[in-house]
């Protein structure tokens, strides 16, 4: 039932995303009175799944989940139409309207993309604020995982900035620590500057390592049923102040306590209601006690009012593109391995939420809005990017490329595209 949840969101958000995608295409394209030839949600290769012509228009449903098109008449295309481009150029074609027309036309699905991310992600922070964890706020500085530790962090640190950039928001830190060269941390009260190499970066793409997260305090605020905790008594609220006589009021030190106590005992005494009781707890060889801590306090919601939301949405979208842009440092240094990381849909389809999440699966439609918008107007032919790239060619040099260029680029770049979604589906989803 998981795996079906997972396909049915990843298919739902595909479908808005290429039918937004899409109209952006055809709707400037019956503004210029071009014919649209074909509306394909999915690609409907030898045969379709549904199909309906109204008026001069091919609507369907193909059986391919990999995107969708528009056939608009007069246009060399992935459907390699020579028969109709031999014939002379007819008034609704696409090939006998103006540069800026066609500009608009061919621009029109990727400006849909970024208006769409924007406009979900002001809507999101509308409806539900703006929730982060300060890292001023982090009294305590932050705690390290194991791969934190191995390339130079320690629990307690406050990290100051990444090149240069102030952290603000500690969900930016792994961002930019992923991204960054080097870092200015604070750390017994002296800054120290932490250098990020190749195989650092290779590491936290490896594990999928968070590096830092909120050094917080001993509160319980979850106790799982069937759970040592439970048996011992333990109750939600309750501050762990130590465990056999070593100080756990901070989290990370009750989790080293627990782990190094398998198969033992521990005494724990614990604050509750402002009194200390004392608790016993004998340790399995999971060394699980069966508790979660309290993040009351850590985070912080900035309410915004509609009319903030729009810039404040801009904002993040910007943000998230840069992101995304950025990535491609990762992408070309080979000593990273960040390729590795490249998903195509199976990838996509693990990721998604095996529960229904409404506010996960606009953010991650948001994401994946602008990031298609990216995509395509990189300048690769077969790409609305390198349509894009040979209308400009035709602005500049007021001359046309020879239809016999545009077949060949297109045949070039769909191939490009093709293999690389084939591989990366083949060996970095699959295998």
């Amino acid at each position: 039932m998981e795996l079906l949840s997972k396909i049915a969101q990843f298919l739902l958000m595909i479908s808005i995303l290429v039918i937004l995608h899409e109209f952006g295409h055809y709707l400037p394209a019956k503004l210029f009175k071009v014919k649209v030839e074909k509306f394909f949600l999915f690609f409907d290769v030898k045969f379709a799944l549904f199909k309906k012509k109204i008026g001069e228009t091919t609507w369907g449903i193909g059986w391919l989940p990999l995107g969708g098109y528009v056939k608009i008449a007069g246009m060399i295309d992935e459907s390699m139409d020579k028969e109709q481009m031999a014939k002379p150029p007819q008034p609704w074609e696409f090939r006998s309207k103006p540069a800026w027309q066609r500009l608009i036309i061919m621009t029109g699905g990727v400006i849909v993309n970024f208006l769409l991310g924007w406009f979900v992600l002001s809507g999101l922070l509308y409806t539900h604020g703006d929730t982060y964890i300060p890292t001023d706020g982090l009294k305590n500085g932050v705690a390290v995982d194991s791969i934190g530790k191995l390339i130079g962090f320690k629990t307690g640190d406050k990290i100051i900035s990444v090149d240069g950039k102030p952290i603000k928001r500690l969900m930016e830190a792994r961002v930019e620590i992923l991204l960054g060269d080097e870092a200015i941390i604070e750390r017994d009260g002296q800054q120290i500057k932490l250098q990020f190499t190749p195989e650092n970066k290779k590491l936290l793409l490896k594990t999928q390592s968070q590096i830092v997260g909120p050094r917080i305090g001993s509160v319980i605020d979850t106790v799982l049923p069937n759970s040592k905790a439970l048996e011992a008594g333990l109750l939600k609220g309750d501050e762990i102040i130590s465990a056999n006589g070593v100080d756990t009021r901070l989290w990370t030190n009750l989790v080293n306590e627990i782990t190094a106590h398998k198969n033992d005992t521990l005494q724990l005494q614990v604050l509750r209601n402002n009194l200390t009781v004392n608790k016993t707890v004998v340790l399995d060889s999971t060394g699980k006690l069966g508790i979660g801590p309290s993040f009351e306090g850590l985070y912080t919601t900035d309410t915004i009012g509609l009319l903030e939301s729009i810039p404040a949405g801009l904002n993040k979208a910007i943000w998230t593109l840069s992101f995304q842009i950025r990535q491609f440092k990762l992408f070309f240094n080979k000593d990273t391995e960040a390729y590795k990381e490249m998903h195509g849909p199976v990838g996509i389809v693990k990721q998604m939420n095996p529960e229904w999440n409404a506010t996960r699966f606009w953010s991650q439609l948001a994401m994946f809005s602008l990031w298609l918008g990216f995509v395509n107007i990189l300048p690769i032919p077969a790409l609305d990017g390198g349509h894009v790239m040979f209308l400009l060619y035709e602005i500049i040099t007021r001359r046309k490329p020879s239809q016999r260029v545009l077949e060949i680029g297109q045949i070039i770049g769909f191939l490009l595209t093709m293999g690389l979604m084939l591989f990366i589906t083949v060996f970095n989803d699959i295998l």
